[in-house]
């Protein structure tokens, strides 16, 4: 049984497990073909794998200190705004 092609959506959720080696064929197969064909989505694993591989090399002693306060506001914002 042939499934249904993997949406956007989808692929955002999935992407993680793509990067990582860990999607199963089957979901992989469906990864790549909705890659062949979505320029948006090609761009983002793009810019997730660049992301992975700064974070990779980051340190809190390479943040700028002004850097370093406004991500701590930022997340300290975003946690208040997060509903319990």
């Amino acid at each position: 049984m042939r499934r249904a092609p993997i949406t956007c959506k989808e692929l955002v959720e999935l992407i993680t497990d793509y990067v990582e080696g860990t999607l199963p064929r089957g979901e992989r197969r469906r990864f790549q073909s909705h890659m062949r064909e979505c320029d948006g989505c090609t761009t983002y694993l793009e810019q997730m794998r660049m992301t992975i591989e700064a974070t990779g090399r980051l340190t809190e002693d390479t943040i700028e200190p002004v850097a370093r306060e406004a991500l701590l506001v930022v997340f300290r914002d975003w946690h208040r705004a997060r509903p319990a």
